[in-house]
């Protein structure tokens, strides 16, 4: 019966498209990790009050990341199909799908992280600067350890969102589950397949989900260990 529904090559090509997903999902983030979380940091510690105070420099950062996080991703898509170009050299494909991707999801990260590192209490850092510790220190061994549970629970956040933009990116020639959907799904009216891509994206949510709530558990537990022992 299931190979009625979905005969060798059908799956072939479903294994195909998750494994595109797949690559398009971890890029993305790691690359939206490697830019989000200086921006997200800079956006904290450049406020007002804040120990690195630059007032000018944090509206013109959190302007773009604003205006970037307000347009649409499909449109998004469409309006760096030049800077897509000049980074992938190409516009369709997987590769070329992680650049918008990427310029999508790294501002919604960023302002996780944000929200994440300011809820740190002030005190903490007030006290570590007293006692002569840098800028750079303060950063590093008070504001992203005391902020890593909730960076790891906005990371989480990141990736079922990319997990969303990347099925949208295949109805333009992104490839992975999304393509899949649309041109056997949707163009050859085999809803079987369409509800096999649902199934799988949402296996794939639920397994993220979950694994980021224990990570997030497991991180907090550990700060609070170190605490107590402290």
């Amino acid at each position: 019966m299931l190979f009625d529904l979905f005969p060798p090559a059908l799956i072939a090509l479903l294994l195909e498209s998750l494994k595109q997903t797949l690559t398009m999902v971890a890029v993305a983030a790691l690359l939206s990790t490697v830019i989000g979380l200086p921006l997200g940091i800079l956006l904290v510690v450049t406020a007002p009050g804040q120990f690195l105070e630059r007032p000018l420099l944090n509206r013109v950062i959190g302007t773009v990341v604003n205006l970037v996080r307000s347009t649409p991703f499909i449109i998004l898509m469409v309006a760096i199909i030049p800077f897509t170009r000049l980074i992938a050299g190409t516009t369709v494909g997987t590769f070329a799908a992680i650049v918008p991707l990427t310029v999508a999801i790294t501002p919604l990260f960023s302002r996780l992280a944000e929200a994440a590192m300011r809820e740190v209490d002030q005190s903490l850092i007030e006290a570590a600067l007293s006692m002569g510790a840098t800028p750079l220190q303060v950063i590093l061994k008070v504001i992203l350890p005391e902020a890593l549970p909730g960076i790891v629970a906005g990371q989480t956040v990141t990736l079922v969102s990319l997990i969303g933009y990347s099925a949208m990116a295949g109805t333009v020639g992104g490839g992975g589950l999304g393509d899949l959907g649309i041109r056997f799904g949707y163009q050859r009216f085999m809803p079987e397949v369409m509800i096999a891509v649902v199934v799988v994206l949402v296996v794939i949510v639920q397994s993220v989900q979950m694994a980021g709530d224990y990570a997030a558990r497991l991180v907090n537990h550990r700060i609070a260990r170190s605490r107590s022992a402290a």
